[in-house]
């Protein structure tokens, strides 16, 4: 895989990081690299379960 290619984009990690409270912490930092990686994982089971959504539909 690329350096450049994504699995997830800025917006939806942005978007799932405000939904579990934490973006105001990746503002503040300026970036992900302290974030938590049990956030992190809970980052990634919300995006599976929006992409399992996407597809049911």
């Amino acid at each position: 895989m690329s350096k450049n290619s994504k699995l997830m984009s800025e917006n939806l990690k942005e978007e799932i990081a405000k939904e579990l409270g934490v973006y105001d912490q990746v503002k503040k930092d300026g970036g992900w690299e302290n974030v938590s990686s049990k956030t992190c994982g809970n980052i990634v089971t919300k995006a599976i379960e929006i992409a399992n959504r996407s597809v049911q539909k």
